[in-house]
């Protein structure tokens, strides 16, 4: 096999221009309770990325994340800041999948950053991501709480549209989550994939061929959450455990359909939270 540098592309003899074409978005919001309604204080919006806001059904507040570049290409770089003030309840989410696509060398990275005050709530539930054959793509997951704060964030990533025949088979991923409450460090870890993935996700140690895993990450959440989240029915491999006073589910399935569907029963399980309407559509 013949590695990827070697391999001609159309990139590869005008790297100045490619890189002066990359695309760059972020948004910044901040949200607060105001006589019971939360209510948006902050909204930053700069490069591609755009928030919009549906009528609101409930006293909280919902947000959609637009990236109007289309996709997320090599060197494309995107940061996504939240932040919920006392008592206040935000859910964030996008309005499609997001898809990676290929890079000939640069890796595309995606910042997210979820602050959460005391009573308050950040639901951070976005569509896919979907990464293409030879995607190469970084991303970073910090999440602040106060003590009593509470957050559900879900993250599906789908290896390649098998669905319409495309195969991942080479790439780069990595994944990197933290979670403080009170400035204490609860939850770390970091997912890296490379070279050939297909092969890696293949073997039965790590995805017994599954092409779709997902991580729940939910806040507060004890041994009675676990047990009531387990004695549902799901279709694809899943774990659910908790410790130091969060619960963490793990999912992983032959194609993103399954997956999906087992996301959204866990997500309709769980009082107090509504799915976002674009994840029914």
């Amino acid at each position: 096999m013949r590695h990827a540098a070697q391999r001609p592309d159309r990139y590869a003899v005008m790297p100045a221009e490619f890189a002066a074409n990359r695309a760059v978005g972020s948004v910044e919001l901040e949200v607060r309770c105001v006589d019971g309604v939360t209510r948006r204080s902050v909204v930053k919006e700069a490069g591609s990325l755009r928030a919009r806001f549906p009528s609101a059904e409930t006293s909280a507040l919902s947000a959609v994340l637009i990236n109007t570049a289309g996709g997320v290409a090599a060197g494309d770089r995107f940061a996504v800041s939240l932040c919920a003030g006392p008592d206040a309840e935000l859910t964030v989410t996008t309005a499609a999948a997001e898809k990676i696509y290929r890079s000939p060398g640069p890796e595309a990275r995606l910042d997210v950053r979820l602050r959460v005050a005391e009573n308050a709530r950040i639901a951070w539930l976005p569509q896919e991501t979907i990464l293409f054959d030879r995607a190469a793509l970084s991303r970073r997951i910090e999440i602040d709480l106060a003590g009593g704060a509470s957050l559900l964030c879900a993250e599906i990533v789908v290896f390649g549209r098998t669905a319409m025949g495309e195969q991942l088979r080479e790439g780069s991923y990595v994944d990197r989550w933290q979670l403080r409450r009170d400035g204490k460090l609860l939850f770390a870890e970091t997912m890296r994939l490379g070279g050939d993935i297909a092969a890696k996700l293949a073997q039965r140690v790590v995805a017994a061929g599954g092409v779709a895993i997902a991580t729940v990450l939910i806040v507060p959440g004890g041994e009675a959450l676990v047990a009531r989240l387990r004695a549902q029915e799901f279709v694809s491999e899943v774990g659910i455990s908790s410790w130091n006073g969060f619960a963490l589910a793990r999912f992983c399935a032959s194609d993103a359909a399954r997956l999906r569907h087992d996301v959204i029963a866990l997500l309709s399980s769980l009082e107090g939270i509504k799915i976002p309407r674009l994840w029914l559509t």
